[in-house]
């Protein structure tokens, strides 16, 4: 049995997944919590796929989906990550969780802290340590990448995804109108430039250079106009579509450093409360 606290984790994407990859190896027991329907394009690399498949594996690690709290605790004994349905998190927060990690990458400043029980880490841009966190880790690629922050937030999200081979915006794949997604190639499938990868209400999708298929969103989900539904990796690696990418391993260990930092730290000032004062003389 763990003698670390349950994590709650908001958010199951790739980003997500590679936080709660690290913090399972670790030895701390976690529950996942996401939306009816997931929008995760890394879906083969995220347990946020448990939702549409019920079970799923990244790299070792088992993640399932279960129906209420309950179901999640008995899956911890079987050391598998639960994945809930629980976007306001009612159901995991009666399993007393002593670690919240916010893995949904919004981008913006969250409504208010959820609770001043919990240690709260947060990803990237919107939170800020200190105020609607105890920590935040910087998810820009560059020399920060993973860095915990204590005070301040991380840098402003600039809208333009990372350069892969020296290719940024034209690796992504976006809806060409508002509908549903259906896809006409599988995740790891060699693309070639100009390829209907996806159609989305019948608009043909095509892939804007050559490469393997990274990401694609999940059959039958609805976008909007100008939402980002897939990627294309340029350096034609398959396997790089199956793994947590560095990107997610570093973000992972800012978020494990940041846990065993504020739990030590916390644990520190409860050990100052209740020792007695020094004698002198």
């Amino acid at each position: 049995m763990s003698t670390q606290p349950l994590v709650w984790l908001r958010g199951g994407g790739d980003l997500g997944t590679g936080v709660a990859h690290r913090l399972f190896r670790a030895g701390f027991p976690l529950v996942v919590t996401e939306i009816a329907q997931p929008m995760v394009v890394r879906r083969a690399v995220a347990f946020a796929s448990a939702v549409f498949e019920g079970l799923c594996e990244v790299e070792g690690v088992t993640a399932e989906r279960v129906t209420d709290e309950r179901a999640a605790a008995d899956l911890l004994r079987l050391d598998h990550v639960p994945v809930l349905v629980d976007p306001e998190g009612t159901l995991v927060r009666r399993m007393a969780p002593g670690i919240l990690v916010d893995a949904r990458m919004l981008k913006r400043a969250p409504a208010a802290r959820l609770t001043d029980e919990l240690i709260v880490i947060g990803l990237g841009p919107g939170f800020t340590a200190g105020l609607d966190a105890d920590a935040v880790i910087e998810t820009q690629r560059g020399h920060d990448l993973g860095r915990v922050i204590l005070n301040g937030g991380a840098a402003a999200d600039t809208g333009v995804p990372g350069a892969v081979s020296g290719y940024s915006l034209e690796r992504v794949l976006f809806a060409p109108c508002d509908g549903a997604v259906q896809g006409a190639a599988a995740i790891g499938d060699v693309v070639q430039a100009g390829q209907v990868v996806a159609l989305v209400a019948g608009q043909p999708v095509v892939a804007t250079l050559s490469g393997v298929l990274r990401g694609l969103l999940h059959d039958g989900i609805s976008v909007q106009k100008g939402r980002k539904l897939g990627d294309i990796d340029p350096t034609g690696v398959r396997e790089h579509c199956f793994t947590i990418s560095d990107k997610a391993r570093a973000i992972g260990g800012g978020v494990l450093e940041a846990a065993f930092y504020l739990l030590h730290r916390n644990c520190g000032e409860w050990d100052a409360a209740i020792e007695p004062e020094p004698r002198i003389g």
